[in-house]
């Protein structure tokens, strides 16, 4: 579909939304209309209704969810709400949302705070394929439940009193606090339902207290939740050219056998029927102490902790072909027993030479069971304040600090390998595996112990930040602005591991390879039943400490970030004529030092680095009438290097007199952004409003690896006593460090609107929807940071998002479903070279559409009957390899139902 006729699709429903809420004429003393009386603006309704009202107020571009009433936001997780927004996509993590996408940029270029304060708080995938035990800068919006907080904002355009950073934009989370509400409150939540897959009771409780004596106001808060997640599906490796690698290519015709020994059949290095299960437990606390000594002083503390536990088990029934190639070669002698080489029985390859067919007699099968335990303690503290100095001079202030440790203390696995025979069938379909096993996969007997693999990884984080500013009203319409900021971050970890643990002991038979003693059947994969082992029995029958063959950290890093910054705004509200214009201009001025320490192979290093730089910004607002504005934005801002990349980890050698050095680099400069959005809005009624913004990005500073000859060892930066007999002079023959290269544009386009259906008859009066959508396009040549690679949409880049609400608002019921697609996005565009040719070009996610669901039924004015659906249609991820689309990954992770009672006094 062009992207023509997609505009057209949009400003066609758009213009749907505009005819009842154009109908609602606004009346001539410039007050809302009323579209009746007995529709009442509550509930969802109520919720659509503020957010709209806090859009049109703001002297920037920016979106806005808020709760209907004291803890009852409208998603039970920020980053499904955050999808309904134009612009917004989400990736998943076991059906919940986890991170997000912002105007097409990775979840590393949205800037996340939290109470005024930047938050940085990562968990992970269990799946290697998603990118497991990340490091980076993005926030995992799965960390905390949704009730806790009572507003979100969402800034797509910059200003100066802005922290810099975050070039696709700026998340701000705001908990509830006690002067936001009339008087005290109390309110208590308990839901309990299940998942499809999983079976469970998941309780998810909710408790919120606010007290208010005077001007001082306390407000605690608590949520708690557990559930068991499934995702089962099937893989491959991803897909690799490859030759017989010793198999018995007998029973082919000399054609086949020819075109096999050629090297140009592509086959999946391997395919697994795969599980990731996991226990998550999640527990968040707020409290808020308000106190207003005076009625131009204001002083708030906010406190926040949140811990997140995932007890995870992961199982396999995979193939482990030789020269990784599914079932293909295999032989040898283990314990004593010789496996012979497979045999090809038959097979078929597609017009790609993809090997969509393959029917193999003792091909290597392998199980795998994994364990793993992660940890993630979340703690901030944040005081800020505003008073009042003198006449039209008032004083605002934020400090805080933040400390979040994301710990994977266990990362075990176990493998079982036999020969078998099998059929590999993949022609159902880009998406499709159907295997045929000849052996019985749950017979303990047919499988012999492998390999023992082991792994730790600690990561920790921590922000302070203090800033401050002085507003001087020249005027009621004049704003002057002056203040400053500093903030320091620091990332660090290790990791820890050891692989084929009691290999060569099992291979040798000076240990039993049979697995009866701790062996069990899984039987959790539709269709299919399995050997596992049982990790502490098969520790315990093996003698294995684990802590044993974990003594070396590995890895291990820290990078610290000093931030000093300074700015100056201006905002006025004035008339052009007969028409207000609003907005604001300003500067800021930022300089960042780095210290960045490491394990080279040779010992610990200590790189430092600098940038600093200027952040013009202007966001001006015209209101053409009542209901009209129309809004131009232009701005430069920054994104701070990966953190991976600033980590100096890595090597000093010398081969042949030949010395080669390969390090991070800590002086890299940020990502930077010329950005210009221009939006025209329009809004009538209580709730109605249409809009279209369109935006440009100007992105340099793309972060690739270049290779240098024949440079001095200082520049390096490196100390010289690193290596014997290297000084500053020294030549380094081959000198590797990721450095800013690449550049490209980004545009967008999104439209969007809401609006009660009240032109219907009763009772379809009380309708409404909302619905956007977004188009976002931008390529880059990958060449340049992936040798190899090719020219593309950048990662994480979806062209299409799109959302659309249907909501009905009774007196004492309410119902909404609302549907999220997101088109197909690049994960990754590094290419994967190998000397018979490329294996891939890029792996990347099919499109999703997403279907949830809520209800709620008011039995009076104190308690009000809650459920809750997620994932309705059981919407499959589909991931593949190459830009081709073979078969990656394909999961399902069910629907869940939530079911309970809300009580407030």
């Amino acid at each position: 579909m062009t992207i023509a006729r997609h505009c057209w699709l949009a400003t066609t429903a758009l213009a749907f939304l505009a005819q009842p809420a154009l109908a609602q004429q606004a009346p001539a003393d410039g007050g809302s209309a009323d579209p009746g009386a007995d529709i009442v603006v509550t509930g969802y309704r109520s919720s659509l209704a503020a957010a709209r009202d806090a859009k049109r107020d703001a002297r920037i571009i920016k979106e806005t969810i808020a709760a209907s009433d004291i803890a009852a936001f409208p998603d039970l997780n920020l980053a499904e709400a955050l999808q309904r927004l134009p612009g917004v996509a989400i990736n998943r993590e076991a059906g919940e949302g986890r991170r997000i996408s912002l105007r097409g940029l990775g979840p590393d270029f949205t800037r996340v705070q939290l109470n005024g304060m930047e938050v940085l708080g990562n968990v992970d995938s269990p799946q290697d394929s998603r990118g497991q035990a990340t490091r980076d800068r993005a926030f995992d919006f799965n960390l905390f439940a949704a009730e806790l907080f009572e507003h979100v904002d969402v800034e797509k355009s910059y200003q100066a009193q802005q922290s810099e950073g975050g070039l696709a934009g700026t998340v701000g989370l705001f908990t509830a606090r006690p002067f936001d509400f009339k008087g005290n409150k109390v309110a208590l939540s308990a839901q309990a339902g299940s998942n499809t897959l999983t079976r469970d009771i998941q309780p998810r409780l909710t408790g919120l207290v606010s007290q208010r004596w005077g001007n001082v106001g306390l407000l605690v808060s608590g949520a708690y939740s557990r559930r068991q997640t499934r995702e089962e599906g099937f893989d491959t490796y991803r897909w690799r050219h490859n030759k017989a690698n010793g198999s018995d290519l007998s029973a082919l015709s000399a054609a086949e056998r020819a075109k096999i020994n050629s090297g140009d059949l592509l086959f999946a290095r391997g395919n697994r029927l795969s599980v990731w299960d996991s226990t998550q437990e999640r527990l968040g606390l707020t409290a808020a102490l308000q106190w207003n000594p005076a009625p131009s002083a204001h002083v708030t503390l906010d406190a926040l902790y949140g811990h997140f536990t995932g007890d995870r088990f992961e199982t396999h029934l995979a193939s482990r072909g030789g020269g990784s190639s599914t079932w293909l070669g295999g032989g040898e002698t283990f314990a004593g027993v010789v496996y012979p080489n497979s045999r090809v029985n038959a097979l078929q390859w597609n017009d790609h030479d993809e090997v969509v067919y393959l029917d193999v007699t003792g091909g290597k099968a392998a199980t795998e069971t994994r364990r793993q335990t992660t940890r993630n303690v979340f703690k901030q503290l944040v005081l800020s304040g505003d008073a009042a100095l003198a006449d039209g001079l008032t004083l605002y202030w934020t400090g805080g600090v933040e400390r979040s440790r994301y710990d994977i203390p266990v990362n075990d696995k176990f493998t079982l390998e036999g020969y078998g025979g099998v059929t590999s069938d993949y022609r159902g379909g880009t998406y499709s595996l159907v295997n045929t096993y000849r052996f019985d996969p749950a017979d303990p007997a047919f499988w012999h112990a492998r390999r023992l693999y082991v792994n730790e990884t600690f990561q920790h984080s921590a922000l302070d930040d203090a800033k401050g500013r002085i507003e001087y009203k020249a005027s009621a319409d004049d704003t002057f602005s002056l203040g400053g900021e500093w903030r320091r971050f620091a990332n660090g970890g290790r990791y820890a591991e050891q692989d084929d643990i009691l290999t060569t002991a099992f291979r040798s038979g000076k240990l039993s390879a049979r697995v009866d003693d701790y062996a069990s059947v899984y039987a959790g994969y539709t269709g299919q039943h399995w050997s596992i082992v049982d990790f502490p029995r098969m520790l315990q029958h093996l003698g294995v400490d684990r802590r044993t063959y974990l003594t070396v950290p590995r890895g291990v890093f820290s990078v610290e970030e000093r931030t000093a910054a300074a700015f100056v705004q201006y905002g006025w509200n004035h008339l052009i004529g007969a028409l207000p214009f609003r907005g604001n201009v300003g500067a800021r001025y930022f300089s960042t030092g780095v210290t960045s320490q490491g394990e080279a192979n040779v010992g610990p290093v200590t790189v430092r680095g600098a940038y600093q730089g200027v952040l013009p910004a202007a966001n001006l607002i015209l209101e053409l009438d009542r209901g009209a504005l129309l809004r131009l934005a232009a701005a430069r801002n920054i994104n701070r290097p990966a953190l991976g990349a600033l980590a100096v980890n890595g090597s000093v050698s010398k081969d042949n007199g030949d010395i080669s050095v390969a390090i991070g680099n800590p002086d890299l400069r940020p990502y930077r952004s010329n950005d210009l959005d221009l939006s025209a809005e329009y809004y009538v009624g209580r709730v109605g409003y249409v809009g279209a913004a369109a935006f440009v990005k100007s992105l340099d500073g793309f972060i690739s690896t270049q290779t240098v000859n024949d440079v001095p060892y200082r520049r390096t930066r490196l100390p010289d006593n690193l290596y014997p007999g290297v000084t500053a002079t020294t030549n380094v023959d081959s000198f590797s460090r990721p450095v800013n290269l690449a550049s490209t544009a980004l545009y967008g386009v999104e439209l969007s609107g809401q609006t009660d259906l009240a032109f219907l008859p009763a009772p379809f009066d009380r309708l409404g929807t909302a619905l956007n959508l977004a188009y976002v396009a931008s390529k880059l040549g990958y060449a340049r940071i992936y040798p190899g690679g090719i020219t593309t949409t950048l990662e994480g880049l979806s062209k299409y998002n799109a959302n659309a609400t249907l909501y009905f608002q009774g007196k004492a019921f309410d119902a909404r479903v609302s549907a999220n697609y997101r088109s197909g996005y690049i994960f990754s565009a590094a290419p994967v070279l190998t000397p018979l040719g490329p294996d891939q070009d890029v792996t990347g996610f099919e499109g999703t559409v997403y279907v949830d669901m809520s209800a709620h039924y008011t039995l009076d004015r104190h308690v009000q009957l809650t459920l809750n659906g997620v994932n309705l249609t059981n919407q499959r991820e589909r991931q593949y390899s190459n830009s081709s689309k073979r078969l990656y990954v394909v999961t399902r992770a069910g629907t869940t139902l939530l079911g309970g009672v809300r009580v407030t006094f």
